[in-house]
């Protein structure tokens, strides 16, 4: 592994790059089955679920691109930061707008930082993305988003995870799921990810050393939005924000949870021992 030159990955630090889409309504019908959502006629001018975005705006790197994992090879638009893992560590919203089916739409991306920090396991780095999607030529973004990334080591013997944190017992609402391999590869087709380990059994066991297929964070949070959805259909969202603590794996039972809190809405998921494995928080816009 090269040693990790911070000065030089600050280099990227203000780097963007647009990328043009229009809010087409086969995506959505296609995750709204993923989801098993009762069929319904995906018509221009319905508003986009939240977190529904990232069936956009999609890198198609040619598959000469991509590295080991199935990412795309380092550097390009992301710093080439030297350590072989990535992980979505969270991300943080503000919906100004809706966004439509049938919008044509715009994102702006744009590195906002780049850190290098030292873990319990070895050398991180943190690198952060700021998104903003303008529709129909407007001004003013229709949704902003900070994308945080997290680049690990490789696993070794003897790693010493961060200790768990027991889940909340007080969910006012709660929808258990079981995470299979299906849900999953076509959550990554739908997503265009080719991360391997969220559909490669021998890759994300064999090298990266968990004991099975992880589950997508961004699939997570949208399942966390998916239960407000379905208790609050009408509720229109101010801002979202999610970590992810510990990661989840197919063919184990994963809970989503939520409850009021104060002016906020907290939302949770849980593993099958309980314990938290994403954190969320969100606000809803005033009537």
């Amino acid at each position: 592994m090269d040693a990790i030159d911070e000065r030089e990955l600050q280099r990227w630090v203000g780097r963007s790059e647009t990328r043009r889409d229009v809010f087409g309504p086969t995506p959505v019908a296609a995750l709204a089955a993923t989801l098993d959502h009762p069929p319904r006629e995906i018509a221009p001018g319905m508003p986009l679920p939240p977190l529904w975005h990232w069936l956009y705006f999609l890198p198609l790197h040619r598959a000469s691109e991509l590295g080991p994992d199935g990412h795309a090879k380092l550097g390009g638009f992301l710093p080439p930061v030297p350590l072989p893992r990535r992980m979505w560590a969270g991300s943080r919203f503000e919906f100004p707008s809706e966004l439509r089916v049938g919008d044509a739409a715009e994102r702006v991306s744009t590195i906002e930082s780049v850190a290098a920090k030292q873990g319990r396991s070895g050398p991180l780095v943190f690198v952060t993305v700021r998104h903003e999607i303008f529709t129909n030529g407007a001004a003013t973004p229709a949704l902003r988003e900070w994308h945080d990334i997290v680049y690990r080591a490789a696993r070794q013997p003897g790693d010493v995870e961060p200790p768990p944190q027991p889940a909340p017992a007080d969910a006012e609402w709660a929808r258990e799921w079981r995470p299979d391999d299906v849900l999953l590869f076509r959550y990554s087709a739908l997503t265009f990810n080719g991360h391997r380990i969220h559909y490669d059994r021998r890759y994300v066991t064999e090298v990266e050393g968990y004991p099975g297929l992880i589950v997508h964070g961004p699939l997570i949070a949208t399942l966390l939005l998916d239960l407000l959805g379905r208790e609050w259909p009408q509720a229109p969202l101010a801002s979202f924000a999610f970590k992810a603590l510990r990661p989840s794996f197919d063919g184990r039972p994963l809970r989503v949870s939520g409850k009021r809190d104060g002016d906020a809405i907290r939302l949770w998921a849980q593993d099958h021992e309980g314990w938290l494995t994403m954190d969320a928080q969100a606000t809803l816009r005033a009537a």
